[in-house]
């Protein structure tokens, strides 16, 4: 969608291709991302902070709003087509990112960890879009936002917004218990970590989706994270997802979450590692041996 774009050109002598340090698309996605986030945050801190706005869910909520809906008019006048697609999707994730930190300064305690959260969610699905125009811009899409992963994700972001504003509203002294809340920051700070190096170390080998034919350029990626574990994105995704719900303490969601993520990255390492051998035969073998999947009780496709 990015590469080669005649909106970004870049040939160099001979007809061959410079390299930008970031795609067009990608440039678009962050300018609406920092821009939005800027436009909502700077207005609304004097607000509250000196009392303009007396009611601070008021200001958190209704103000922001207002800005986001400004600024979605300002960006479907300016662009069209494809540009306005990334760019109300880049402007919605920086107009989470604003109101998850207006949530962790100024909500009720135990609403501010749903702030966190928010900033984390918010991280996660920006970055997928930005680091794959840095690290890999030819495969670059709006699904590389991963917003619209599957209806599956859809629902278990839902349901773990309803645990926490049952527990919150039956139990709101448990959503205050000591700082556990912590451990799922460290735990979702390692995943994003891990699964953006392996996006940028992977570079033109990375995809969002199982491939099933070797390209030209697609080659078996041992260095760097890769030296660790086998398939560091889904190490990453793994311990980022587990990680949010105990940002959230939802004692459910927690096993739920760690159930079906080990479940669904277990098939999914098996059928990918069906693929790599076919690929790479006895490199990936060879691989296999020396590296683990670095997922617990996951051992992949082995070759007996």
């Amino acid at each position: 969608m990015c590469a080669n774009s005649p909106r970004d050109p870049a040939a160099g002598p001979g007809g061959s291709l410079r390299c930008t340090p970031l795609c067009y698309d990608g440039r678009i996605s962050l300018y609406c991302f920092v821009i939005t986030a800027a436009l909502i945050l700077i207005p609304s801190v004097p607000q509250i902070h000196y009392g303009i706005v007396p009611q601070v869910w008021g200001a958190v909520l209704w103000g922001p709003v207002l800005y986001y809906a400004l600024i979605n008019m300002v960006i479907r006048f300016v662009l069209r087509n494809n540009d306005y697609q990334v760019a109300i999707r880049a402007s919605f994730l920086g107009f989470t990112m604003a109101v998850s930190v207006l949530v962790i300064c100024f909500a009720p305690t135990e609403w501010q960890q749903f702030g966190v959260y928010g900033c984390f969610m918010s991280v996660f699905h920006y970055s997928e879009f930005l680091v794959i125009a840095f690290a890999n811009p030819r495969t670059l899409s709006l699904d590389s936002f991963m917003l619209n992963h599957s209806v599956h994700y859809g629902l278990a972001a839902a349901a773990s917004w309803l645990e926490f504003a049952l527990e919150v509203y039956f139990l709101p002294e448990f959503k205050r218990f000591g700082y556990i809340w912590l451990a799922g920051v460290v735990l979702c700070s390692f995943g994003e970590v891990v699964r953006k190096a392996a996006i940028i170390t992977a570079g033109r080998s990375f995809t969002h989706l199982v491939q099933n034919e070797k390209h030209s350029d697609h080659k078996l990626i041992t260095n760097g994270v890769y030296a660790y574990c086998r398939h560091p994105s889904y190490v990453g995704w793994f311990w980022w997802s587990i990680g949010t719900q105990i940002v959230l303490l939802n004692p459910i969601c927690i096993c739920i979450y760690t159930l079906v993520s080990w479940l669904f990255f277990h098939d999914r390492i098996y059928v990918e590692e069906y693929s790599l051998l076919n690929f790479f035969q006895s490199d990936y073998v060879r691989y296999q041996k020396r590296v683990p999947t670095g997922l617990p009780f996951i051992r992949g496709y082995l070759v007996e």
